[in-house]
């Protein structure tokens, strides 16, 4: 769907209710554009999809972006596909069979992009997006990601290793977990304070050079990461949260963006789902294999109040044709060219609906009225607890 949707339903107050639709009567106040509006175009029919037979008539991806430029850019659909809640962190999962063939599903109907990790799993998430797209080798990007300590295939958590030997033993693993000759994308996961950001980026560089990866990306760092390793081997993408709930990569990240040549891949851009509108005060979290359980930000008291960005999001979308999720999708479509959101879904209608948010849009002076309407409501609860938020960049 959605990034993933929750297992309980409900409704909002009529008191949230009534506050929202005060606050989208307002007159919008004029924001200054932080990037440059989405161009976009039109991508031809992937080979072999047919949108019948053993695919169901999904709509097809028609819209292109690059991310990066240069030698080391990367030309893929303007939505990816973020596999991670397929099998970790987001609790109950379909049967193999079924992901696989949605995987697929996705990439017949244009979708080019797929993000996957090393940690996921660990390593099962790699393992299900290689013998999923295997048909796809050529036609599609993977991005995989390195960065966290894994010993005998069990996560030590908290823990990082971005130390060269590491990044090489790592890539080895996933090019044959993910049945690649070399890796499209091949991002640090989180910065290793241990390990200077020359010795990852030369590192990575090498790999290139070996052909055994093909391009650079860094996750949830800061501008001075970014221009250090950029100096050493050019970035293609910066992997980071951003959504209608977490704007902040727009102040220091995003001009340096524009400035070195860098695509942007939000990742969670339905805030793990909650935009989607499917969650409510009482939802609960599986323990176990769902992160959310232990995020602030989705603590009962917290999904509660938070509720507020949703029914302004069902608000906005109802008088144009548009669910909650595709208000958001389509929101960060238009904050720039150069950005590839990439949700996650385990559901088809879900994957259905993402596509289709790519034709959606609103003028630009209706996304300030959304825009001014979500300034004056308060996000409750951080992002990650405390020892998480440590291993994230954010100025």
């Amino acid at each position: 769907m959605h990034d993933q949707s929750a297992q309980s339903h409900g409704k909002i107050s009529r008191r949230a209710a009534l506050r929202v639709a005060a606050l989208l009567a307002a007159a919008p106040v004029a924001l200054s554009a932080l990037t440059t509006p989405a161009r976009v175009r039109a991508a031809t029919h992937p080979s072999g999809a047919s949108g019948s037979g053993e695919y169901p008539d999904l709509p097809l991806m028609e819209q292109k972006r690059t991310l990066g430029r240069g030698a080391y850019s990367l030309e893929v659909s303007a939505l990816g596909f973020g596999a991670m809640g397929a099998t970790y962190n987001r609790g109950i999962t379909p049967d193999r069979k079924s992901l696989i063939a949605l995987l697929r599903q996705a990439a017949e109907h244009g979708i080019t992009l797929f993000d996957t990790a090393q940690v996921y799993g660990p390593h099962t998430n790699e393992e299900l997006v290689g013998e999923a797209l295997a048909p796809y080798r050529g036609r599609v990007a993977i991005s995989t990601k390195f960065g966290h300590s894994i010993i005998n295939g069990v996560y030590q958590t908290g823990r990082l290793d971005s130390r060269p030997a590491t990044i090489r033993r790592v890539a080895e693993a996933s090019l044959k977990r993910l049945r690649v000759e070399a890796i499209d994308l091949f991002y640090q996961h989180r910065l290793d304070p241990a390990v200077p950001i020359e010795d990852v980026a030369g590192t990575v560089g090498d790999l290139i050079r070996e052909g055994k990866v093909k391009r650079f990306g860094l996750c949830e760092v800061g501008p001075e990461t970014i221009r250090r390793a950029h100096a050493e081997q050019p970035v293609t993408a910066l992997q980071s949260e951003y959504h209608l709930m977490w704007r902040a990569p727009e102040k220091d990240i995003f001009p340096l963006l524009a400035e070195l040549g860098i695509g942007f891949v939000p990742y969670s851009p339905l805030n793990r789902g909650f935009l989607g509108g499917d969650m409510t005060a009482y939802t609960r979290f599986a323990s176990g294999n769902d992160n959310r359980a232990t995020l602030p930000r989705f603590q009962p008291e917290a999904l509660g109040k938070n509720l507020l960005f949703v029914e302004a999001l069902h608000t906005f979308g109802r008088s144009r044709g548009m669910t909650a999720a595709q208000v958001a999708l389509a929101w960060l479509l238009q904050r720039g060219d150069g950005i590839v959101p990439i949700p996650g879904t385990t559901k088809l209608a879900h994957l259905e609906e993402n596509i289709r948010a790519a034709r959606l849009t609103a003028r630009p002076d209706e996304w300030r009225q959304l825009e001014t309407t979500l300034a004056a409501v308060p996000v409750v609860g951080d992002r990650y607890p405390a020892d998480q938020q440590k291993q994230v960049q954010t100025r």
